[in-house]
């Protein structure tokens, strides 16, 4: 006699049934043409047939004959070594199938041969599907898979073989699935047709109105007057998906109402920040974050550097390309030189900085430092010299955090010029004296000497804000008389240049304020940017 083997399949919400087939009378029929009510289960008989009893060759009636239609599957084979021990897989996909209901009993399962290309219904069915053979008047069958056309008997060793490899999917282990799954978005970038200018399509040209703006006419032919502190929003510009890092205006002052914002969403956008606050153009040119960008002298071209380590001048008139460059590192920083508009100097996640000269697309010059980024560089009066900002700091420290280079040499000039152990994010210039101004990460903005030996002062420091390892960028208003920066918690402080004293606070942003500018020629206006995404034109 065969053993009867219990198994659960805590894989599956249902149960699996015994071997057997229904007749549309509500008959049940096993392998050996017997038949038995549904009222009693496999086991059961098998224990009666063991006490000397015989199997039942009577049968109820099925109450619905509807819902016994359906065959069930055989879940072992008829020989008799073999146990109910194979586990059952559900299928992942499943075809439209009908039963009609006019037609004759349905053979056995186990005798008829599955057609071609046969996939039984889904398991999502099987859910809606209770079995309960003891208490239920009439049983509902399930259904499930039959993998293969051979009859059980000499083959059953291969049949089972058969099931194992249709239905035991082979573990993949996570590091393959991540190679697997890498390897298929890079096919499907590859696929991709390339977006932006770099891939030959140059962005439009910017439209701008040939006149002057209203408002900034009447200021054209007047000398620049005292600068009034702003007290609310003029235009809230909203268009940036990622951070802003920074803005400048345009240094035309009959452009100057047109606004330069760079962001981490890789673009960077020209905005009609004194008319309209409109948006004039986007420009993608970048396939990472857009970390700085700069106007150019003439008011006509931007230069745009970004975390693909790409550089780009666009016109703005054409959409055209001027000069493209591929650095061999991160850009974070870059700066024209005052008397060379050709030339510029950029740095980044490295220890050395490039000159590049647009005409030739080539690197001119390189400044090597045992530094292991650049923050910002600062060029001083004439060109002849310049400042960075690096992120080296000692325990007592803070050697080489700023130094001082020959833009002609390329040699250092100074490398003891702030002592203290904290980083600077970024540097200014005083627009009519000879210093210069820096942020740092001590929250609070220090006073240096612009010439040599670029002494900082002892007296003068401007507290209040923070920074706290935020970019913070600071600037001195057009006349010199105030000083403005961004901090971490949002606030824009207004600090009077003379006496330190702070000389307004506004409270603009959510998110850190990294970025503030004065317009060059309206004496009531400001702009600021956060790391929400925003500007914000203050009046």
């Amino acid at each position: 006699m065969a053993s009867l083997v219990a198994y659960d399949d805590s894989d599956s919400e249902a149960e699996t049934e015994p071997a057997g087939s229904f007749n549309p009378a509500g008959q049940m029929k096993d392998a050996s043409d017997a038949v038995r009510p549904p009222g009693r289960d496999f086991a059961s008989e098998v224990l009666d047939a063991k006490d000397g009893g015989a199997l039942p060759t009577k049968h109820g009636s099925c109450e619905d004959a509807a819902s016994c239609r359906l065959p069930l599957a055989r879940l072992w084979r008829s020989d008799s070594g073999s146990c109910p021990n194979q586990r059952l897989q559900w299928p992942r996909t499943e075809p439209e199938v009908t039963f009609p209901t006019s037609q004759p009993a349905r053979p056995s399962l186990w005798t008829s041969h599955a057609p071609a290309g046969h996939v039984p219904l889904a398991a999502a069915r099987l859910k809606q599907v209770k079995l309960s053979w003891g208490t239920s008047g009439s049983p509902e069958p399930s259904f499930c898979a039959r993998t293969g056309s051979e009859t059980p008997g000499k083959n059953g060793s291969s049949l089972q073989r058969q099931w194992c490899e249709d239905c035991v999917v082979p573990y993949t282990p996570k590091r393959l699935r991540q190679l697997q799954a890498l390897s298929t978005e890079t096919g499907k970038s590859k696929d991709m047709e390339p977006q932006g200018p770099c891939a030959g399509r140059a962005p439009a040209p910017l439209c701008v109105a040939p006149q002057v703006s209203e408002f900034i006419q009447p200021y054209l032919d007047s000398q620049y007057k005292e600068t009034k502190i702003p007290r609310k929003v003029l235009f809230h510009l909203r268009g940036h998906r990622g951070p802003v890092n920074n803005i400048q205006w345009c240094p035309v002052s009959s452009k100057s109402h047109m606004l330069l914002s760079t962001s981490m969403d890789k673009t960077f956008k020209v905005w009609n920040a004194v008319d309209s606050g409109s948006c004039l153009q986007t420009y993608s040119l970048h396939s990472e974050a857009v970390r700085a960008a700069r106007w150019s002298p003439c008011g006509r071209r931007i230069l745009s550097g970004g975390f693909d380590s790409a550089l780009h001048l666009t016109d703005l008139e054409t959409g055209t390309q001027l000069f493209s460059g591929q650095s061999d590192f991160r850009i974070t920083t870059l700066k024209f030189h005052p008397r060379d508009h050709n030339v510029f100097v950029c740095g980044g996640f490295s220890s050395e900085m490039k000159a590049w000269d647009v005409r030739t697309s080539k690197v001119v010059r390189s400044y090597k430092a045992t530094v292991q980024q650049t923050l910002d560089i600062l060029f001083l009066r004439e060109g002849s010299e310049f400042l960075s900002s690096t992120d080296a700091s000692s325990r007592d420290s803070a050697d080489r955090t700023i130094i001082a280079w020959d833009f002609r040499s390329s040699a250092k000039i100074s490398n003891q010029i702030f002592h203290e152990r904290y980083t600077c994010p970024s540097l200014t210039l005083h627009p009519r004296e000879p210093v210069f101004l820096a942020q740092t990460n001590g929250n609070y903005l220090a006073l240096f000497s612009a010439v040599w030996p670029y002494r900082m002062s002892r007296r003068r420091r401007y507290e209040g804000h923070k920074v706290e390892g935020y970019s913070v960028g600071c600037e001195c208003s057009p006349d010199g008389d105030l000083l403005l920066t961004g901090s971490a918690d949002g606030r824009v402080l207004v600090y009077s240049f003379r006496t330190a004293s702070r000389a307004r606070t506004l409270h603009g942003h959510t998110q850190a304020c990294v970025g503030t500018t004065f317009h060059p020629v309206l004496p009531s206006i400001l702009a600021t940017c956060s790391w929400e995404g925003d500007v914000k034109i203050w009046h």
